[in-house]
């Protein structure tokens, strides 16, 4: 059986703690310039308690960047995807007007949680902010992102806790191969809150230091904030237009072990099932990855779990390509996350590059692996991400280098 054609990924924008689009990002990478720091903007009782990668632009400034009214009501969130989004369509040439389906596919999780939290003691008192009150539900965000996009087709979102923007980017390749998009805008955002902030801090899984992916001492993960887009176009209608693809989508794979509300299971099954599936579906052997973007959360039971999961399908510490996480560099983006490294996933391959897993000094003695801590220049044809979620929802993607 022949794998299905593959993806072609005509656009990428990205805004995040290490940069405000695609190419800031990639220097930030290359330079092992982190973005974790203090909080400056959020208003929370652990702003000198904690570190954060948080994007250094206010929300009046991403207004007049996005030239949208300051009476009009827009979250930080979404104020984040539509510049992120507004990035990946310049880069593949959209028309909005033209006769093709387009899609729009958003992941978040903290949706309007950061009007909500600082406007919410104000509704009853007064009328000021109460225009934020709709603002709220995860999706209302994306109807407004389709009207500033022109976008009127098929419009959903997604929240599948840190998998979402992975899963909305398989949700558009399927569209798109079941012949009911001939395109679709594809990623995920969310910015930072006290909300999940202290939900994260409630669970001891928040290190008040640097986090260290895969390091045997980890202690657990800084949150970020991020906005991440792709456009995933029909590879005919990509050469008819004679666009050359960023990269191609190859592979997917979701699965849920259903373990724990919050944990993945001891064996890493939704990992080593999405991977698998993924593999499958492109008709690729686990030899064939040159590199693997891993979630890589640095709390102690995604790592751990993780590496099982990834000995699980390469078989042995030698198997395993060089593989690092990049949450060191942007903090864990939640619902962006998947996309965000989707889009290192692509440079990875464009540029040729593994990227460092930062801060990891003492590998993890149960699993005898190490990540890749620098950077480093090395033919890659294909790259595996994975995104894993509360809940255990696994989702891993599979990209592909466009021919020269």
């Amino acid at each position: 059986m022949n794998p299905p054609s593959p993806i072609a990924i005509t656009g990428m924008g990205a805004i995040s703690a290490i940069g405000e689009d695609v190419a800031a990002n990639f220097r930030s990478l290359v330079q092992s310039r982190h973005g974790i720091g203090p909080i400056t903007l959020l208003d929370t009782y652990h702003r000198d308690k904690l570190m954060v990668g948080e994007i250094n632009i206010t929300n009046t400034e991403l207004y007049d960047r996005l030239a949208i009214p300051r009476h009009e009501a827009y979250t930080r969130s979404t104020l984040l995807a539509m510049a992120a989004a507004r990035e990946a369509m310049a880069m593949a040439g959209i028309d909005t007007n033209d006769d093709y389906r387009t899609g729009l596919i958003s992941a978040t999780t903290v949706g309007g949680m950061d009007a909500t939290e600082r406007y919410y003691d104000d509704y009853l008192a007064a009328e000021t902010n109460r225009h934020f009150i709709p603002t709220h539900p995860c999706g209302y965000g994306t109807e407004q992102m389709a009207r500033y996009l022109g976008v009127n087709g098929f419009i959903t979102t997604i929240s599948t806790a840190c998998s979402s923007a992975a899963n909305a980017i398989m949700l558009g390749a399927r569209m798109i191969r079941a012949g009911l998009l001939d395109r679709a805008i594809v990623g995920g955002t969310d910015c930072l809150s006290r909300f999940t902030i202290n939900g994260f801090n409630s669970l001891m899984i928040y290190s008040p230091t640097h986090c260290r992916p895969f390091d045997e001492n980890r202690d657990g993960l800084n949150l970020g904030e991020a906005a991440a887009y792709l456009v995933l176009e029909a590879p005919d209608l990509a050469a008819r237009q004679s666009k050359k693809p960023l990269a191609y989508l190859t592979g997917y794979g979701n699965a849920n072990d259903a373990f724990h509300q919050t944990a993945s299971s001891d064996n890493g099954e939704g990992a080593f099932l999405a991977m698998k599936t993924a593999l499958e579906l492109a008709a690729l052997k686990p030899s064939d990855i040159d590199y693997i973007n891993a979630h890589g959360t640095a709390t102690p039971n995604n790592d751990l779990t993780e590496g099982h999961a990834l000995l699980r399908v390469f078989e042995s510490p030698d198997a395993l390509p060089p593989f690092s996480s990049t949450k060191a560099f942007t903090g864990h983006t939640l619902a962006a996350a998947g996309a965000i490294e989707a889009i290192f996933s692509v440079l990875a391959l464009q540029h040729q590059v593994v990227f460092a897993n930062l801060n990891c000094s003492q590998p993890i003695a149960s699993l005898g692996i190490r990540p890749q801590t620098r950077l480093e220049t090395k033919q890659i044809n294909h790259v595996l991400s994975n995104s894993l979620g509360f809940g255990g929802n696994s989702s891993a993607l599979l990209f592909s280098k466009a021919d020269d």
